[in-house]
């Protein structure tokens, strides 16, 4: 794919406007992306010629969402956004941890890429992309913009003081259930070093609901501490009931789909065809999407 100067003037200025949510230094801002602090500072004096690959513009354009068609996702503030949104602004302000664990493709992941691109000092953190011990800390390590190279321990040591030293710092942890033993009572120690300086918000499907109650149950070691400092209860927005849990999964869909559609008249059909179940499960907004894509095509 051929890279127009477009598409590069679009990531480049996402990019500066985001620089005003990062209280660290340029050096560690471009870090974080993995761009070297000479070069940002030519990005900031308007230069992209011949400065990054094309490569790496499109991995840059992912991660600040620029997309390179002219398909665009808008923002719909459905009650599951509305609820992660508070969630992770009650842990920011008041350096507390919460975890939210509910259905999958309901948007969670959308929702807490968007607020760590829009709110100050708040930060994404994939661990199904770094589910060992190092490679999670080290993960942690660059979207702070913190150097993670180095041994291991010192690599850590680094995150927990660049954590305190920031304005009310958030941490979203995603795909929490992904992460391995190890990895996860790490956890536990970045929340002991950073308390009452820094908020912690683990989200995930019910396999991190398993992996949390199992450890609890069978008495393993660090499960019931981090539960603790995570509130002791899991925050979900869709009901339990099923008459409420479809009206729930038809206002969402219909709700992300009013802000997508550019042929309104299409949305009540998709609904539909979502609302239909395949194995129990109601098709989410994942299938919403490409139902919409195809009947764009």
């Amino acid at each position: 794919m051929e890279l127009t100067n477009e598409f590069r003037q679009k990531v480049l200025a996402k990019l500066l406007d985001g620089r005003k949510n990062f209280s660290g230094t340029d050096g560690q801002y471009a870090r974080s992306y993995q761009i070297h602090k000479s070069v940002y500072s030519q990005l900031k004096g308007g230069k992209i010629e011949g400065l990054l690959t094309d490569p790496k513009w499109l991995v840059l354009g992912q991660r600040l969402g620029v997309i390179t068609n002219a398909r665009q996702w808008n923002v719909a503030r459905t009650a599951v956004f509305e609820v992660i949104e508070k969630q992770v602004m009650f842990c920011k302000e008041h350096s507390k941890g919460r975890i939210f664990v509910d259905d999958s493709a309901i948007g969670k992941t959308f929702t807490a890429k968007y607020l760590s691109r829009t709110l100050k000092n708040c930060f994404y953190v994939d661990a199904s992309q770094a589910k060992g011990r190092q490679q999670f800390i080290r993960l942690i390590a660059r979207v702070l913009g913190v150097e993670d190279r180095g041994r291991y321990v010192d690599v850590k040591q680094d995150v927990k003081y660049y954590l305190s030293i920031l304005e009310k710092p958030v941490v979203i942890i995603d795909e929490a259930g992904d992460l391995e033993y190890l990895a996860f009572m790490d956890i536990k120690e970045l929340w002991n070093a950073t308390e009452g300086v820094c908020g912690w918000y683990m989200m995930g499907a019910d396999g991190l609901r398993a992996k949390i109650d199992r450890g609890i149950v069978a008495q393993k070691v660090g499960f019931r501490e981090i539960f603790s400092r995570l509130s002791d209860a899991y925050g979900s927005a869709v009901p339990v009931e099923r008459t409420e849990k479809l009206e729930f999964y038809k206002k969402l869909i219909t709700d992300v789909l009013m802000a997508n559609a550019t042929d309104k008249s299409v949305v009540p059909a998709i609904v539909r065809k979502c609302m239909v179940q395949h194995g129990g499960n109601i098709g989410g907004l994942r299938r919403a999407e490409s139902l919409l894509i195809l009947e764009n095509s």
